[in-house]
């Protein structure tokens, strides 16, 4: 199978391309046409087998969260998902890994609303790198540094669910259903929250995506925004899988600092949530308030602090000195 015929394969059962694509996959680049009134969001993702999906994730699920963690990115700055690009690098030909990959990739980019426009097959590891594009009307992307004092903080979905199903994976042999099911599926296919971002636009004052963890992304929105947050441990939300199988002295970490989870943290009015709770599709769930001081605090029921898990993913984290 040549790499031609590996790319007319991956294009042959792709959702039928936008209006506003005026040259696709197929030439030496896209030509795309962005509305009027509009500005363009770009993300751009790489997964690498071993390190961002177990090197035994089966190929739908690679494809799934290969274009997941990108829509991801869309929905915390409240674009609506357009185009995507895919570069993949495969150890060999394999058409029934690719087959299976698209069977993942392609029913999310259908019900997204994206159109693949193009990309790039090279022989080499097994990795993954998708850019997507997005649109927003002009002016109102959701930014990191917007959050204000006194706003709430609050988060789309359950914490922890997808770093507690890495530890488990091994007990994936032959699939699961139950509650282990959910906790690797959470893991393999996250939920990208496209609806949230969209009923968020207009609302919301700061967002990011949850992907290397709620204490890290959240840090980064207090630094670009300059100001401190708040956290009562107590109202961080988990689902009942997670409080099946998970211990009780790994509940802050895995939901602090696991990672994966790709919900949506922003900050917003308390007169806010009742509307924004009842538009969505998924919980939403306020956990702390946004304040002066810098820095995040986690405390507990009766407002004592609680010192933070340490923790969060760091591609290049720092040696000890």
């Amino acid at each position: 199978m040549s790499e031609f015929s590996i790319i007319r394969r991956l294009l042959r059962d792709a959702p039928a391309l936008r209006d506003d694509v005026i040259i696709g996959p197929g030439d030496d680049g896209a030509v795309l046409a962005v509305p009027p009134g509009h500005e363009l969001v770009l993300t751009t993702d790489t997964l690498i087998s071993g390190r961002h999906f177990p090197k035994d994730t089966p190929a739908a699920d690679v494809g799934w969260k290969a274009l997941a963690v990108n829509l991801s990115d869309l929905a915390a700055m409240a674009a609506e998902p357009a185009w995507i690009t895919i570069a993949l690098s495969l150890p060999e030909e394999d058409e029934n890994w690719l087959a299976g990959f698209v069977s993942g990739l392609f029913p999310l980019l259908q019900s997204s609303g994206a159109a693949l426009v193009g990309g790039d097959l090279t022989h080499g590891d097994l990795s993954i790198t998708v850019q997507a594009a997005g649109l927003v009307p002009a002016g109102q992307a959701l930014r990191r540094d917007g959050a204000q004092i006194g706003d709430r903080v609050c988060v789309t979905g359950y914490l922890g669910d997808a770093a507690l199903g890495l530890g488990l994976w091994t007990r994936s042999q032959g699939g699961q259903t139950g509650a282990l099911g959910y906790l690797l599926q959470r893991l393999s296919r996250p939920e990208p929250r496209c609806n949230a971002g969209r009923v968020l636009r207009g609302r919301a004052h700061a967002g990011v995506d949850v992907s290397d963890g709620l204490a890290a992304d959240l840090g980064h929105m207090l630094t670009a925004s300059g100001v401190g947050a708040k956290l009562q441990a107590g109202l961080l939300p988990s689902s009942n899988a997670f409080d099946e199988y998970c211990p009780p002295e790994q509940r802050l970490p895995l939901q602090l600092n696991g990672g994966d989870d790709y919900e949506l943290c922003v900050t917003l009015n308390e007169t806010e949530i009742a509307t924004v709770q009842a538009a969505l599709d998924c919980k939403f769930t306020a956990i702390g308030e946004i304040v002066a001081e810098p820095g995040l605090t986690l405390v507990d029921d009766q407002q004592n602090a609680i010192d933070l898990p340490t923790g969060g993913y760091d591609h290049f984290p720092a040696s000890p000195e």
